[in-house]
């Protein structure tokens, strides 16, 4: 699993349990009966009581305190919101033409000519590119799956002498670093007889 795909667990369970809560006590209040797991006996019985509800009303610490977990949480939720809405991938890089003015090329392109580049490679059965970084210097993070006979020193050598040196080539950027993870193809084994 991805790792964008971890916010969306947690997030997809809180809701689960809120919309069960909202909808048990929007029944109850229309006049369903209360299940038996339910902390309250019928549609007029208060959630909290007024004994409840001015309990610690007198003390000088209750609504500090109150209002602080609730700004915590409401900063928390925003964290949360924008470290999901933040794009990680550049969807455009920044390429200098040496006549003074720039070029933009699309960075899913990018990534699909260096996963192409990597699959020609001996030995990669896929190759999957994820551009990251800014627009001007971008970082690429490379998944090779490699067939079971394959060497992997020998598979990072060519890909980064081959695939990456084309891309930083044809780009015209500086430098290209990539993180290049490694995995072998799944197989049965060999019989040996």
């Amino acid at each position: 699993m991805r790792r964008g795909g971890l916010h969306r667990v947690p997030l997809a369970l809180a809701g689960l349990l809120l919309l069960g809560l909202g909808g048990a006590v929007l029944a109850v209040g229309l006049g369903a009966p209360p299940p038996s797991w339910w902390i309250h006996t019928g549609p007029h019985d208060v959630l909290l009581t007024r004994a409840e509800r001015t309990r610690w009303r007198g003390t000088a610490w209750w609504w500090p305190a109150v209002l602080a977990g609730l700004t915590v949480l409401v900063l928390l939720a925003l964290w949360w919101l924008t470290t999901l809405l933040r794009r990680r991938r550049p969807a455009e890089i920044l390429l200098d033409t040496g006549d003074g003015a720039c070029a933009l090329l699309r960075g899913r392109a990018l990534e699909t000519a260096l996963a192409h580049d990597a699959v020609r490679q001996e030995g990669v059965a896929h190759a999957e590119v994820y551009l990251r970084g800014r627009r001007t210097a971008p970082t690429a993070r490379i998944r090779l799956q490699l067939d079971p006979y394959v060497d992997p020193s020998t598979a990072l050598n060519e890909v980064t002498a081959q695939a990456l040196a084309h891309a930083r080539e044809s780009t015209g950027l500086a430098s290209l670093p990539a993180e290049v993870r490694l995995r072998a193809v799944k197989h049965r084994a060999d019989r040996v007889t």
